[in-house]
């Protein structure tokens, strides 16, 4: 798994157990932060369809439920 891939990952796993919004108050308060997360997160997400972005959500959202 590279750098990336274990970031994202443990992303998804906060969001998961804490929602979007206590995830970034989360990494706020820890002082997480490094380099250009735009070039970060535009290169991450690069390859994603509108499609898949949206599939994923409704997934998200049905597991929350």
């Amino acid at each position: 798994m590279t750098p990336m891939e274990l970031k994202e990952k443990g992303y998804q796993v906060l969001v998961k157990e804490l929602g979007q919004f206590e995830t970034l108050k989360f990494l706020q308060e820890m002082g997480w932060g490094f380099g250009d997360y735009t070039k970060e997160r535009q290169k991450s997400l690069q390859n994603i369809t509108r499609q898949q972005f949206w599939e994923d959500v409704k997934q998200l959202r049905k597991e929350e439920n």
